[in-house]
């Protein structure tokens, strides 16, 4: 629409044609990436504007110890007002934003619909502003890669430039969101997939630094999370921090196995409003009975930095038991088994958000409570329960993501932690490591990956796909009629440079081949040349081509029938040839040109 517009108005037109003439292209691609990294924190900066107002607008008159029944019914209107948003003015589907920006990467091109600048954040501001227990950064990871994938479009950049200003929009948006630009980077190459090259790095970097340095000037100098170091790292405690590691990875796999199970049984409800409603009545249930649940619940991850770890109960059934260790800990217990639950109701249910923030909040409890279980029993060795809740987070980001490094970075940047490298290290380490023996695929390319639409993750099938199936197909060879005497063949032979030859009616239907190996020891025999037709020799290939097929369909094909050279059909018609060497050929070239610096 935008672009439309410009072109109306010949103002684009004389923008590219003047950047063509003075701006090359690499600095103009930096130029982008700049503008990406400001809209990017701007639209982060809104996001969470909106989400705190709206929660202070609704929660700061709730009890402190007593239950607060507007629990009950803030998330359920949340849920709708964004799902009758999402279902009747945007009209297209919009949750799960980090696994529909890799969809685009693999299926689209890169590119996203323009709507997707804008639309991810208004919905995921009202579904977290009212309670809608998920993350506001996969909106707006999913936000700034819409915004860098539409300037890209807009200024007719090519596919390669696309894809990296895509990457950009998402580095640029974590960084933002979170004022963590290593974490935004790492995202970009963990999760996303793009390759770190010298074309890249510069432009993901200035989106990255540009992206944190907006939200610094408009949110202040602090760490998202204000995190005071008070318990040095003492090696005494790595053991239990190996077993940290572990127990963390099986939190993940619990997440992320949980996470589908329950969007798959709300899945299968047709009708949407019997989604909603029974979404609505799991969600507004848990958030009742664990107030924790309420939103992206950074306010009980503050509670455990600041030492006030008992507040987390406020306004709970929970509240006047605080102080019976067994009590609470089931209290933390359920808010780790739950939490998982409340996010799928929330998406289930018609609300937009992202298991980003769910991740981080449940990694949190699931290391606090480990750390204050053990020190209940007196082993004799004290573990800061805060730097557990820290290191928790950087593993079960680890896990539930597959990306290590962002999870020691992203935990460190989000509170400052940084003397807690080596352990940080450790816990997304073995948590990592734990999680790949059962589940090969992130929370974010499982579905893909059941789908066969992950291509981003192996670089051979990515290239295979920037591959055009015209660009392959091979439409030169001599075609000859089943009829045709071999004395007739002979002498298209005798003028043709190849040594395939198709064989169709005359309704250019694909009956089969004739190769000029099979037939050397009749075609110098003048006897037979009256007396046999093409029909006596040809053969049927091993398998054909559909015009339709995806180029790593097609190479599967060649492995499968150890062919050279295979029909293109279309209905059964005939296109052309296509031989492995052609392919070859042109996957030297693209990756050639997505490999320069």
């Amino acid at each position: 629409m935008l672009k439309k517009f410009f072109i109306n108005n010949d103002i684009l037109l004389r923008v590219i044609l003047w950047r063509e003439k003075n701006i090359s292209e690499k600095n103009f691609i930096l130029i982008l990436s700049f503008i990406t990294g400001l809209l990017g924190a701007g639209a982060a900066l809104i996001l969470k504007f909106i989400i705190h107002f709206i929660q202070n607008f609704l929660t700061s008159h709730f009890s402190a110890d007593k239950a607060n029944y507007l629990y009950l019914l803030y998330p359920v209107v949340g849920i709708l007002i964004a799902g009758i948003y999402v279902k009747y003015i945007v009209k297209d589907n919009i949750s799960h934003g980090v696994t529909r920006i890799l969809y685009a990467i693999s299926q689209r091109k890169s590119i996203l619909k323009p709507h997707n600048m804008y639309s991810s954040v208004l919905a995921s501001s009202v579904t977290i502003g009212f309670g809608g227990s998920v993350g506001a950064e996969a909106p707006i990871v999913f936000t700034g890669a819409a915004i860098g994938s539409n300037l890209g479009r807009l200024f007719n950049m090519d596919q390669r430039t696309m894809m990296l200003l895509l990457g950009c929009g998402a580095t640029a948006g974590i960084a933002g969101i979170f004022k963590a630009p290593i974490a935004g980077l790492l995202f970009t190459i963990e999760v996303l997939m793009l390759d770190l090259t010298a074309f890249s790095i510069m432009p993901l970097l200035i989106s990255a630094v540009t992206a944190a340095s907006v939200s610094y000037i408009f949110s202040g100098p602090l760490a998202q999370f204000n995190f005071q170091q008070t318990d040095p790292f003492m090696a005494e405690r790595i053991p239990y921090v190996i077993l940290l590691g572990i127990f963390c990875g099986f939190v993940s796999l619990y997440f992320t196995r949980i996470m589908f199970w329950a969007e798959d049984r709300l899945g299968k409800l047709k009708n949407h409003w019997n989604k909603f409603i029974i979404a609505s009545i799991v969600l507004s249930v848990l958030i009742f009975i664990l107030p924790p649940l309420y939103g992206e619940g950074y306010d009980a991850i503050l509670d455990i930095y600041n030492g006030n770890s008992t507040n987390m109960t406020i306004g709970s059934f929970f509240y006047e038991y605080k102080d019976n260790f067994w009590i609470f800990c089931l209290f933390i217990s359920l808010i780790i088994l739950f939490k998982v639950f409340a996010t799928a109701a929330t998406n289930g249910g018609g609300g937009v958000g992202g298991t980003f923030a769910p991740s981080l909040f449940i990694g949190n409890m699931a290391g606090f409570l480990f750390a204050f279980a053990i020190n209940y029993f007196d082993t004799g060795l004290f573990l800061p329960e805060k730097n557990f809740a820290v290191m928790g987070m950087a593993g079960v980001m680890a896990g539930v993501m597959h990306a290590p490094l962002m999870g020691i970075f992203l935990s460190a940047e989000l509170t400052g932690g940084f003397d807690l490298f080596l352990p940080l290290m450790i816990v997304s380490t073995l948590s990592y490591g734990t999680i790949r023996i059962f589940e090969p695929y992130s929370i974010y390319t499982r579905r893909l990956a059941k789908n066969g639409e992950l291509i981003t993750h192996h670089k051979d099938k990515a290239v295979l796909t920037l591959l055009k199936m015209d660009s392959v197909i091979e439409r030169d060879l001599q075609v000859i009629d089943p009829d045709m005497l071999l004395g007739d063949l002979v002498k298209v032979i005798a003028k043709s440079e190849r040594n395939i030859f198709p064989v169709i009616d005359s309704k250019n239907k694909f009956l089969g081949l004739v190769l000029l190996n099979d037939i050397r020891n009749i075609m110098f025999q003048p006897r037979l040349y009256s007396r046999m037709k093409v029909r006596d020799f040809m053969i049927s290939p091993p398998a054909k081509i559909e015009i339709g097929q995806s180029m790593e369909k097609v190479m599967n094909t060649f492995d499968d029938t150890n062919a050279w050279n295979l029909p293109v059909v279309e209905n059964g018609f005939y296109i052309g040839f296509v031989s492995k060497a052609k392919i070859f050929n042109s996957y030297r070239q693209v990756l050639k040109h997505f490999s320069e610096d």
